[in-house]
């Protein structure tokens, strides 16, 4: 009797690794766009589960509402999913917003749709098809964004309860699962054609999102003219890069903890003071990663957070000259009295005499000089 395609087993063991601490009885989601990648994760799982992992395995679709046919496409995907035999099955549509650009508000309506059904279910794990592939492109555009250490290390195979067990496989690992079980895939017209350059619908290249640019231009020409093998050279970049990382953020983590001053007797709710003598006394990687951490904590959007801006808020710590107020993303604004260094959101009915807290920033990055964006798709 002959097994499964390699590329089937490979997915499948790929999910057991991955689920190899979730304990029986618990729920695992799938989250499933139709696609190639999620659709053979979401067959690996269905199998895994009916095969020992004794786990409730279900699955979640979200419909972003920003194709036409977007309903059909989760209606498809969803039965794909229910035949597979995982339930309970959602179907989530979302509204996606504008802040952060049109793929940032999808990937964060999407993220917020997953975590409310995972709560809802009291899942263990919610499971995520980004392959190889995804990982190289994250990498390249981190590189091109001139970000930093945090997303060079790409995406994680672990984030909470976020599980992405495919990081090691190709994107042709998936799409030949998928051929091997008789899984007809959704081509996302978005993405770009397809890796046999078939398939019809495929935006003219220049409609497509940057990631598909990359993907379907920029990555083919790095292979032609560096050789095979680039993709997988990324991804061992962010490989490389992840154990350095967490380590600087639990050194980060610790500093900022020391710093804190939650008693400050000026401070307002919602404001996040700290004492500037820990972060002097930091190693740079350190102190930087800390208040990068303090100024999401006091309310700057992470994804909008630049490394500039970050090392302006340093200089408070490291170079006080006496110098003004440092203006950051979401209305805060960052300033130094007394020994504490201030980030809050300015009270605009003040007028700012003798008070710590700025009331007024100028200045700031272009808004593609991110530090830690990551660019994370489904």
């Amino acid at each position: 009797m002959t097994g499964p395609a390699p590329a089937v087993a490979a997915v499948r063991v790929a999910v057991r690794r991955a689920l190899a601490d979730v304990g029986p009885g618990r729920t695992v989601l799938v989250a499933c766009s139709g696609g190639a990648d999620s659709l053979a994760l979401a067959a690996g799982l269905a199998w895994e589960a009916r095969g020992g992992g004794t786990w409730r395995a279900g699955a979640v679709v979200v419909d972003h509402g920003l194709q036409h046919g977007s309903h059909d496409v989760a209606r498809d995907a969803a039965a794909t999913c229910r035949a597979l035999g995982l339930d309970p099955v959602r179907v989530v549509r979302v509204d996606v917003g504008t802040a952060g650009g049109p793929e940032a508000a999808a990937r964060t309506a999407r993220y917020r749709a997953l975590e409310n059904v995972a709560d809802e279910l009291d899942a263990a794990a919610v499971l995520l098809g980004h392959t190889l592939d995804d990982q190289a492109e994250t990498v390249l555009l981190a590189l091109a964004r001139g970000s930093g250490e945090r997303s060079l290390a790409g995406m994680r195979p672990v984030r909470g309860r976020l599980r992405r067990p495919l990081l090691g496989l190709r994107r042709a690992d998936t799409e030949a699962a998928c051929a091997a079980q008789g899984l007809a895939a959704w081509h996302d017209p978005t993405n770009g054609r397809p890796l046999d350059g078939t398939g019809t619908g495929t935006l003219p290249a220049a409609d497509l999102p940057l990631r598909s640019r990359v993907r379907t231009e920029v990555l083919p020409v790095l292979e032609a003219v560096l050789g095979p093998g680039v993709a997988q050279a990324l991804a061992r970049t962010a490989d490389a890069l992840a154990d350095a990382t967490d380590a600087v953020d639990a050194a980060a983590a610790v500093v900022l903890a020391a710093a804190l001053d939650e008693h400050a007797p000026d401070a307002r709710p919602g404001d996040v003071v700290l004492d500037v003598a820990p972060l002097a006394d930091a190693p740079a990687a350190v102190r930087r990663r800390a208040l990068h951490d303090a100024a999401v904590r006091a309310g700057c959007p992470p994804g909008a957070l630049a490394r500039v801006q970050v090392l302006a808020v340093e200089a408070l710590v490291t170079a006080w000259r006496g110098q003004g107020p440092v203006h950051l993303p979401g209305g805060r604004v960052a300033s130094r009295a007394c020994g504490r260094l201030y980030l809050v959101l300015p009270n605009a009915g003040g007028d700012g005499a003798g008070d710590a807290r700025p009331r007024t920033g100028t200045g700031g990055p272009r808004p593609d000089d991110h530090d830690d964006q990551h660019d994370d798709r489904e």
